[in-house]
């Protein structure tokens, strides 16, 4: 047994576990923990896939249980930067879309018993990594009490169009594999 193999699944538990708190932090005017907790989150979940790469112990467990982990992590903290201002509510609802739809058309894929890679799309890759940037920045920006406007505003578009067209690629692999009856991801 790899000493190492259950590693990338207590990050990805403990990143799962960290989400509640990082909002809760946020929320409560502790910017300060809340980025160390956030950039902690984003730390780990790098590591965890490296982790189970380069000693090879993915699993299936692993494979949903990150992606939970990050959408978690990524909707509490969105929610939570909304309700405080840091963040426009459009923001909010297209990340709480794109998340809600891949998850319903991966439900939807497994209840037709239709064939689907559970590899991310490198645009999904990129989605997560522009997401997890846009919030850290806006939390190093409260932490130090900073103002920048054309900062976080550049950083909402930037972010909402990645988020927009990492749905429509997922929403595209969806309905080939549906309409299309064949393996296409």
């Amino acid at each position: 047994m790899k000493p190492v193999r259950h590693v990338p699944n207590l990050l990805s538990a403990l990143r799962l576990l960290a989400a509640p708190l990082a909002a809760w932090l946020i929320l409560n005017d502790h910017d300060t923990a809340a980025l160390l907790i956030f950039a902690a989150c984003a730390a780990s979940d790098g590591l965890d896939g490296w982790i189970a790469r380069h000693w090879g112990v993915t699993s299936d467990f692993g494979a949903w249980l990150d992606p939970a982990a990050d959408n978690l992590l990524m909707l509490l903290c969105f929610t939570a930067l909304c309700a405080i201002g840091a963040t426009p509510l459009w923001l909010l609802g297209l990340v709480v879309i794109r998340d809600g739809s891949i998850a319903v058309g991966w439900l939807l894929v497994k209840m037709l018993g239709l064939p689907l890679s559970t590899r991310p799309l490198l645009i999904g890759k990129t989605s997560t990594v522009v997401q997890l940037l846009y919030v850290l920045v806006l939390l190093l920006l409260l932490a130090f009490n900073l103002e920048a406007p054309r900062l976080a505003d550049a950083g909402a578009w930037t972010c909402g169009l990645v988020t927009a067209l990492s749905g429509l690629a997922y929403a595209v692999v969806a309905l080939r594999t549906v309409f299309g009856g064949r393996r296409i991801a």
